[in-house]
């Protein structure tokens, strides 16, 4: 029993060897170390902001929504390059929603308060400086951020989309708009190792953005080019991963690629959609 235990002492000694020659190998750790604002996520989500057209920094951009933001480093990014100061703001509570759902679907507590006026009004600093809004969404607590309205709730719920109008049309942001003009997905499933059950809830969770991002991203011709109307998806390897994209993604939107960031480790099943120029089939249904 001894000998068995010294041989997994071992494994696990030499599997923490192998991690962190890993680590400190690996240069976006590296550029994270020096930068502690930006995770290996965010970087993903900047490296392809850049190489396709700064989709991010498009002054017509007004709304962001962020689905399955937690912990909240895509939103982060997002923010500050939609203007907002993400160091400015150091006391809790100044920013972002504080609602939950019930399981009845109902707003938890009280009160309902989406832009935080009974914070501002105890004294916390608010910033004018963004241009945009983002509003980041989870079932998870996201810690405040300076320009992310944050939602504790599930994106598939029905009554979600609703507060999310709510917050678009009070805060300002979106000049009354009721839909965003790019909708962000990095959702990971919970991994169980069982690699045909996770491939399917990979899978669902693609079918369940893009059903959320019919609904809720302005098409092309609403905000007045041609590029206009972004969906960027997370998606891990399925066999029926190219039959979503060609049902789905194809016919609804005018630019459709296939991203494989360089901050993604190679070893890792996912990859991304870049879906640029929303302008569905039909928009009957849409509204």
């Amino acid at each position: 029993m001894s000998f068995r235990a010294t041989l997994v002492a071992l494994a696990q000694r030499k599997s923490s060897k192998e991690w962190l020659s890993r680590q400190s190998s690996d240069p976006w750790i590296k550029q994270r170390a020096q930068n502690d604002f930006y995770s290996r996520s965010a970087f993903k989500l900047l490296e392809i902001s850049e190489n396709y057209g700064n989709f991010l920094d498009k002054q017509d951009v007004g709304v962001v929504i962020d689905l399955g933001a937690a912990p909240g480093g895509w939103s982060q990014a997002a923010a500050r390059k939609l203007g907002w100061d993400v160091d400015s703001v150091k006391k809790p509570g100044s920013y972002g929603l504080k609602q939950e759902l019930d399981k009845k679907g109902k707003v938890a507590g009280d009160s309902y308060d989406p832009l935080n006026i009974d914070d501002l009004e105890k004294g916390y600093e608010h910033s004018p400086d963004g241009r945009a809004i983002v509003v980041a969404v989870d079932l998870l607590t996201i810690k405040p951020i300076p320009g992310v309205q944050s939602l504790k709730a599930d994106f598939l719920h029905p009554l979600t989309e609703g507060l999310i109008h709510d917050v678009l049309v009070r805060f300002g942001f979106g000049f009354g708009r009721r839909k965003a003009d790019i909708i962000l997905s990095d959702i990971a499933m919970n991994m169980t190792g069982v690699a045909v059950h996770d491939d399917e809830a990979s899978l669902r969770i693609c079918h369940a953005v893009w059903e959320f991002a019919r609904k809720n991203l302005r098409t092309a011709s609403e905000i007045g080019r041609t590029r206009g109307g972004v969906l960027l998806l997370k998606h891990f390897t399925h066999p029926d991963v190219d039959a979503f994209r060609q049902k789905c993604l194809v016919p609804n939107f005018r630019d459709v690629t296939y991203i494989k960031p360089r901050s993604s480790r190679s070893e890792s099943k996912e990859a991304y959609y870049l879906c640029r120029g929303f302008e569905p089939e039909t928009i009957d249904n849409f509204d």
